[in-house]
């Protein structure tokens, strides 16, 4: 009761259409569960209308939460002068308020490609670099509806399917807070101005170089005249709208992603037939994710990325391939991977006897070890499996060497009554195509004469009377 007592007096001394926009914003930030009591929040503060606004807001609504405020600054030395005015403004404000003032600077002028993206990747760094040494529990940006509306429909122009038009998320998993996301541009400068609050202009703001400036300037309004008037306002709700979707999808997915998608290494590997049976929005949420996890962060591939790996798991083939930004997606049997492109070039290596050897581009070594006749015998169960092979030391001609399989190896395994092509091998046991192209193969001067899993050759293959034994085992390396 006391609290209540006090936000109406708190209320009672302010004009009506402030207290309308405190209680709209006390609204979000309690629906979006922006703050727990006793937070430090950092408020981002640019000199613009809308991170003012929200500064002098959340100075207000602070003891509602018992939050403890702070202002930062980034300044991104674009402009010159006035980037340094705007910085200065910043600190003047902060002072005036008694608030602790931090003020950082980029470095933006070696940064490749779009100026507007490096510049919000650099600020998104800082942010979360801050909320990891805990400068702040909480740091609250001005983003509004209107900025929201813009997003979406920036992002729509792209063709971003639901996961890009949830576009400005209210709150992030990892601290970021907007307070004023569903405030419309207009109604911060009412605000602003009804309290003689002064704020700094952007020249850039104004020029119709940036595609999102054309959008603010030209198109939203366009369309709010000749389509919608409440044009933002419903861009807003098809916001609200994804993020919804987005968090019931991100439940699913991590289901669907335990059950489906195995982690091999760099690689992702999926069930082409699983993957298939799926209702198509869910698997092609299950491919985004995947694509994902194997890129090790957000993405460039887009909505024919994803059908064309839809499309590879279709096929009744067991075969194919598909190119993704920085990806590449194989097809083998049942399977498909999805890995960042790595060269497979050919080896050829002296192994050492006895010794261990790694094989190139594995996770794996060999192993040659060997044995004179009577420390045979505990190999002898293994002679015919994949574990271990025991070769007959004194039927090898000249010196031998471990290289990777070569389409047209051929071989007779023990046990087998006729030479197979390796590759006929490679079908019969189902072997990926991205596990053969270092697939190891130990040959002496004149043929092979083991192959991993598939054995010893049999003309060399150890017996009883073998008065010395090579074994060949493999070893987990990290």
């Amino acid at each position: 009761m006391r609290m209540v007592l006090s936000m109406r007096l708190f209320y009672s001394i302010r004009p009506y259409n402030e207290i309308i926009l405190l209680d709209r914003v006390v609204h979000t930030i309690e629906r979006h569960r922006m703050f727990t009591p006793g937070d430090r929040v950092a408020v981002a503060v640019s000199g613009g209308a809308d991170s003012v606004c929200l500064l002098h807001v959340l100075r207000n609504l602070a003891p509602r939460w018992n939050l403890t405020l702070s202002v930062l600054h980034i300044n991104h030395n674009l402009r010159g002068d006035a980037s340094r005015a705007d910085a200065d403004f910043v600190r003047s404000l902060a002072a005036a308020l008694d608030l602790p003032f931090t003020l950082h600077g980029l470095d933006l002028a070696t940064s490749p490609g779009n100026l507007e993206q490096s510049a919000r990747n650099a600020r998104l760094a800082f942010f979360h670099e801050g909320l990891a040494r805990g400068l702040a529990t909480r740091i609250a940006l001005g983003h509004t509806r209107s900025d929201q509306a813009e997003t979406v429909l920036f992002r729509f122009l792209r063709g971003s399917g639901a996961t890009g038009l949830a576009a400005i998320r209210p709150v992030t998993d990892r601290g970021i807070v907007r307070p004023l996301i569903e405030i419309e541009r207009p109604e911060i400068v009412a605000f602003l101005e009804e309290r003689g609050i002064a704020w700094r202009e952007d020249a850039t703001n104004a020029t119709l170089d940036f595609a999102r400036n054309r959008i603010r300037h030209q198109l939203l309004p366009q369309l709010a005249r000749e389509w919608n008037p409440a044009l933002a306002e419903t861009l807003a709700h098809t916001a609200d709208l994804s993020l919804a979707e987005e968090a019931y999808w991100q439940g699913e997915m991590e289901r669907l992603a335990k059950r489906h998608l195995t982690r091999q290494g760099p690689a992702i590997l999926v069930s082409a037939a699983a993957l298939a049976a799926l209702p198509l929005a869910a698997a092609r949420r299950l491919v985004r994710h995947a694509i994902h996890l194997a890129s090790g962060g957000p993405s460039s591939s887009d909505f024919r990325h994803i059908a064309d790996v839809i499309e590879l798991a279709a096929r009744p083939q067991g075969t194919g391939r598909a190119q993704l930004p920085g990806l590449e997606v194989r097809r083998s049997f049942d399977w498909l991977r999805l890995a960042p492109p790595t060269p497979t070039d050919p080896y050829a290596l002296q192994p050492a006897v006895p010794g261990v050897t790694r094989v190139p581009g594995t996770d794996f070594a060999i192993s040659l070890e060997l044995l004179e006749n009577s420390e045979t015998t505990r190999f002898a169960d293994n002679v015919y499996n994949s574990e271990v092979g025991c070769l007959d030391w004194n039927r090898l001609s000249g010196p031998l060497k471990l290289r990777n399989w070569r389409p047209g190896d051929q071989y007779q395994p023990t046990g087998i009554p006729a030479a197979k092509k390796i590759k006929t091998l490679f079908q019969k046991a189902r072997v990926p195509v991205w596990e053969r192209a270092q697939w190891p193969v130990l040959t002496d001067a004149e043929s092979i004469v083991w192959v991993r899993r598939f054995g010893t050759a049999a003309a060399v293959t150890a017996g009883i009377g073998s008065s010395k034994v090579l074994a060949v085992g493999e070893l987990a390396v990290r």
